[in-house]
C-alpha cells in the first residue's frame, strides 16, 4: 500500500496547486477583514483539493469504497463552495447537512442507536426514532465542531490528523486493516495541505485556507469513521464514549463558545473571535505556539480516551470524567484573562495588557 500513500500525497499537492489557480479566476478566495487578519487573498481550495485526491485514490486503491460516504461528501463540498463564494445562510447549511445525516441512516444503516454503558451497568440502546434525532444532531455537531475550530494555519489539518490518525491506529490493532488504510490515506492527502498552509516550503506565496467546503469535509469524514468504529459490528473498535474523547478539543470549544454566545443573547452560530485558538493567541502565544499547544491537548485527549478503552475503564467513569473536564474547561476558559493575570502575579512575570473585547 506504500505505492497508494505516495500516489495520494503527490496528487493531494497536485490538485492544491491546480485549485489554486481555478480559485482565484473564480473568486473563490478569503480576504482580510475585522475577523481575519491573514495578508491579501488567499484560495480557499483546501478541502476541495483533499477531497479529490482523495476519491481519485478511493476509488482506484480501495475497490471496497462506500459510494454513499462520498457521495455525501461530494455534497458537501458543493455546498461548501457556495458558502465560500456566495456566503450562504447557516439555516440552509443545516438543512442540507440534516439531509446528508438521513441519508447515511436510510441508504447506508448508518447511525448512533447504541451508546453504550454511559449510564452504569446497562447497555442504552435507542429507539428508531431517538436514533435518528441523536445521528443528525451527532453529525451536524461534529461538522460544525471542526468548522469552527479552523481559525488558524495549520489547526484544523492538524486536529483532524490527530483524531483520524488514531482512529487509523486503532482500526490496524484491531484487524480492521480496511479502514486503517482508509484512515492513514486522509491523513496523508492532508499532510501537503498543512504544508502549504503552514508556508512550507513554499513560502506565503502558495498558501491556502481550507474554507467551509474542506472543514465540513473534515468533520462529516471524522463522525462518519466513528460511527462505524463505534456502532457497526464489522468495523468496531472502540466504545461509544470512547469518540467523545477523541473529538474533545473541537467539541468542547463548540460547546463553551455557543453557550457564552446564547448568555449574551446572541445566535449560537455568529462568527466572533472568542474561540480557543483567540484565546492562546491574546494571552501572548503566537500562532505557531497555539498550533502546537491545541493539537498537543487533542493528543493528550485521544491517548487517554484510547488508553481508558484499552484498559477496560468503565464507560460511565470514562463518561463523568469527560464532563468534569468539560466544566473544567468551560470554566478556565470563562476566566481565563483573571487566571492568566493571576499566575503571572504569582511567578513575578510583568502582565501586559490583554485584551477582552
Amino acid at each position: 500500500m506504500f505505492t497508494g500513500y505516495c500516489f495520494i500525497f503527490i496528487l493531494s499537492l497536485i490538485f492544491l496547486f491546480m485549485m489554486r489557480v481555478i480559485a482565484k479566476r473564480v473568486g473563490l478566495v478569503d480576504k482580510p477583514n475585522a475577523r481575519k487578519h491573514h495578508k491579501g487573498a488567499i484560495p480557499l481550495v483546501g478541502g476541495i483539493s483533499i477531497f479529490a485526491a482523495i476519491s481519485v485514490t478511493f476509488l482506484s486503491f480501495l475497490p471496497h469504497t462506500r459510494d454513499l460516504y462520498l457521495s455525501c461528501a461530494l455534497v458537501l463540498i458543493v455546498l461548501g463552495a457556495f458558502d465560500d463564494r456566495l456566503d450562504i445562510s447557516f439555516k440552509i447549511r443545516l438543512i442540507v447537512q440534516a439531509g446528508i445525516s438521513i441519508a447515511m441512516i436510510v441508504i447506508g444503516g448508518h447511525s448512533l442507536h447504541n451508546l453504550g454503558f454511559l449510564m452504569g451497568s446497562e447497555t442504552i440502546q435507542l429507539s428508531v426514532f431517538s436514533s435518528y434525532i441523536i445521528t443528525i444532531i451527532g453529525v451536524i455537531g461534529a461538522i460544525n465542531a471542526f468548522n469552527m475550530v479552523d481559525g488558524i494555519d495549520g489547526l484544523l489539518g492538524g486536529l483532524a490528523a490527530v483524531t483520524i490518525g488514531s482512529m487509523g491506529v486503532v482500526f490496524y490493532l484491531s484487524g480492521n486493516t480496511y479502514l486503517g488504510t482508509m484512515c492513514g490515506l486522509i491523513v496523508t492527502a492532508i499532510i501537503p495541505y498543512i504544508m502549504l498552509n503552514l508556508g512550507i516550503p513554499f513560502g506565503t506565496k502558495a498558501k491556502v485556507f481550507m474554507g467551509d467546503a474542506g472543514s465540513m469535509f473534515i468533520g462529516f469524514t471524522v463522525v462518519w469513521l466513528l460511527i462505524k468504529a463505534t456502532q457497526d459490528p464489522e468495523s468496531y473498535a472502540f466504545k461509544p464514549v470512547t469518540a467523545l474523547w477523541l473529538i474533545a478539543i473541537p467539541l468542547m470549544d463548540m460547546a463553551t463558545i455557543m453557550i457564552r454566545r446564547i448568555r449574551k443573547g446572541q445566535s449560537p452560530f455568529k462568527p466572533d473571535r472568542e474561540h480557543l485558538h483567540h484565546i492562546f493567541q491574546r494571552i501572548g502565544l503566537s500562532s505557531r505556539q497555539t498550533l502546537l499547544t491545541i493539537c498537543s491537548m487533542a493528543l493528550v485527549c485521544s491517548v487517554i480516551g484510547l488508553w481508558s478503552d484499552y484498559a477496560g475503564i468503565a464507560e460511565s467513569t470514562m463518561f463523568v470524567a469527560f464532563l468534569v473536564m468539560f466544566v473544567c474547561y468551560f470554566a478556565t476558559i470563562s476566566h481565563i484573562f483573571r487566571i492568566v493575570t493571576f499566575v503571572r502575579n504569582i511567578l513575578g512575570i510583568k502582565t501586559s495588557k490583554v485584551s477582552t473585547d
